[in-house]
């Protein structure tokens, strides 16, 4: 799979939060968008998983040549965001506040790059509901001027492809959602 600049297609900026649950969805939009990848996840915690999981989607990346966007870590950022959200189960408002602050920053670096459309693979995870997540994208396209692109990338089989994918590449697959709050719910497990 190659993303061969082809000037009419249409640029789309896809925000990933991490290799598995973006593979299928990178190869699935370069092959209908001058796709750019943008990896911006100051939530994940600690900086080694911030890592680990970046290194994974700059391999899938430059595996089918795909540009990327690389943001600094700034956990410091995402905990003044969800101060105060600390106690709030997963899926609460501390994961609505995180995923709407990811959304706005992609959505802002569309904007600048004069990228009219945007995305996410959030709606891939299988705790995160895309119910939640769309209305979050559509608000930060609307701020913006731009336009999201609505999908529940966990459906159509997408999920399995994925697994499978993952599987074959030997891609490093998380056990957690990313930030130190759902660390402490996976080890309650």
């Amino acid at each position: 799979m190659t993303n061969i600049k082809d000037i009419s297609k249409e640029p789309f900026l896809l925000h990933v939060c991490c290799a598995p649950c973006s593979i299928v969805v990178i190869d699935e939009l370069s092959r209908e968008y001058n796709l750019i990848v943008l990896f911006y996840n100051p939530n994940i915690h600690p900086e080694e998983e911030y890592l680990k999981r970046k290194k994974e989607v700059v391999r899938v990346c430059e595996e089918w040549h795909v540009p990327m966007i690389d943001h600094d870590y700034d956990i410091t950022r995402w905990e003044e965001e969800v101060r105060g959200l600390e106690g709030e189960p997963e899926g609460g408002f501390r994961c609505v506040s995180c995923i709407k602050m990811r959304l706005l920053h992609t959505a802002e670096r569309a904007k600048e790059k004069n990228i009219n459309l945007f995305g996410t693979t959030l709606t891939m995870g299988r705790n995160k509901r895309e119910i939640m997540i769309t209305p979050l994208g559509k608000s930060a396209g609307e701020k913006y001027g731009i336009e999201y692109y609505v999908e529940d990338w966990k459906k159509k089989g997408r999920e399995m492809r994925a697994q499978q994918m993952v599987k074959e590449r030997g891609i490093y697959k998380q056990n957690y959602c990313g930030c130190k709050y759902s660390i402490r719910v996976k080890r309650e497990e």
